[in-house]
């Protein structure tokens, strides 16, 4: 008897906003409530038949432990619908849709919302331990004297904040931010400022080009307050784009020597993603026609300080156990942490010396620009990094649907030295 396969029903997302612009108001939890709003809208679905909820965040918010049950009780999924919160970094969306396919397998239900959400502008300023002591004394103090002690020991390096999402960018065993890992690879790999540039250009111009097609996957967001508006569209994209204004920007990793600037790397976002996902069989007894359907996926490790080449190892191993190779694919979204990170990876991939170290007679394949993220990719729309896995996926899917084409390879590194990748194809 053959395994259930997970099918993806449906998906929407909100648009993907700068940090502190648009979206800076709402935490993770309201950007996936409105993210799963919109998906039951869209899909008629009647929530009190969801086995679960399973979704991404990497900055999880401290006033709302566990996201995804908030996300899920908010958005008006009843409370006997369980809901997990997921952590793989970038890959986040990715776990989410994963584990509701092991779940699926494993017969523990047929039926998932699964997604990612992530308010990058929300991650909180940290005090340092020194001060977090102080804090603690003060607030045991029980008398004046007490407490005016505990005053006159603070120290102006006390109120120094320890930025959240600085330390969440560092890897903590290799001691390296991302970007410098991705400077690691435009050093080994040779790839020079002009080839990042011309890369973060033309992502940006992808995007525009495509903010019509990528409406079909956004819902608006409505704003209250003084800043009342609704928001509709992607704030990343830009118009004004081109070498020659990339080339006045200054490398923000390596000041000296670096290629990696803010106009070729990601762009830190707030946004969130939510996925329809359930059994072909499930689907087909409720009379919904899938976009497509997850036929096998692959996590793999690599060197934390080159974490950057995550999906080559990943597609690799995906190689392995399925039998495809990028070469199958109509459609590849490889997601753009850094130019320099994609660059060396479309390197690695046809390169055979770098076959050899994966244990492999040829390489891997040489992929077509027309093929490669042709709606742009984060470079130009932004990564919230915990829904950025699930938006590669709706995005994918959506293109496939409107060339009429049959398969797409997603990819994206992950912090911490690994890599993800998701074979999918039109239903």
């Amino acid at each position: 008897m053959s395994e259930p396969r997970l099918v993806i029903v449906d998906g929407v997302r909100t648009p993907f906003s700068k940090m502190g612009t648009d979206l800076a108001q709402l935490g993770a939890d309201e950007l996936g409530r409105i993210a799963v709003n919109a998906l039951l809208t869209r899909t008629g679905l009647d929530p009190a038949i969801i086995d679960e909820v399973i979704f991404g965040c990497v900055g999880q918010p401290a006033d709302a432990a566990n996201v995804a049950r908030v996300i899920a009780l908010r958005a008006g999924i009843p409370e006997h619908v369980p809901a997990i919160t997921v952590h793989r970094n970038c890959a986040s969306g990715c776990e989410a849709i994963t584990q509701a396919y092991e779940k699926i397998t494993a017969g523990r239900g047929s039926v998932f919302v699964v997604g990612g959400a992530e308010s990058m502008s929300q991650i909180p300023l940290l005090y340092n331990s020194s001060a977090a002591a102080k804090f603690g004394k003060l607030a045991r103090a029980k008398t004046l004297m007490q407490r005016l002690r505990v005053f006159s020991s603070f120290r102006p390096a006390d109120f120094k904040p320890r930025i959240g999402l600085q330390l969440g960018l560092t890897d903590p065993v290799c001691g390296l931010n991302m970007g410098e890992t991705a400077e690691i690879l435009a050093r080994e790999h040779s790839i020079t400022r002009e080839l990042q540039d011309a890369f973060a250009v033309e992502s940006h111009a992808r995007a525009l080009a495509a903010r019509e097609k990528l409406t079909e996957e956004i819902c608006p967001v409505y704003l209250s307050g003084k800043s009342s508006k609704v928001i509709t569209m992607d704030n990343g994209p830009r118009k004004d784009q081109t070498p020659e204004v990339l080339a006045t920007l200054r490398p923000v990793f390596d000041r000296k020597n670096g290629t990696v600037t803010a106009g070729n790397a990601s762009q830190i976002t707030d946004g969130a993603v939510a996925l329809l996902v359930m059994s072909e069989a499930k689907a087909a007894e409720l009379g919904y026609k899938p976009l497509g359907v997850l036929t096998g996926y692959a996590y793999a490790g690599c060197d934390p300080a080159r974490m950057g080449l995550g999906p080559v190892y990943a597609i690799a191993k995906a190689e392995d156990k399925l039998g495809l190779g990028v070469d199958h694919a109509d459609i590849v979204e490889i997601n753009e942490a850094f130019a320099a990170q994609v660059l060396a990876v479309l390197k690695c991939l046809r390169s055979e010396e770098f076959a050899r170290t994966l244990g492999r007679q040829r390489h891997l394949g040489k992929l077509p620009k027309d093929r490669l993220n042709v709606n742009g990719g984060s470079i130009a729309l932004g990564h919230p990094v915990g829904a950025t896995g699930a938006r590669l996926v709706l995005t994918s899917l959506k293109e496939l649907e409107r060339r009429g084409a049959k398969r797409a390879l997603v990819s994206l590194c992950v912090g911490g030295g690994q890599g993800a990748a998701l074979w999918l194809e039109r239903n």
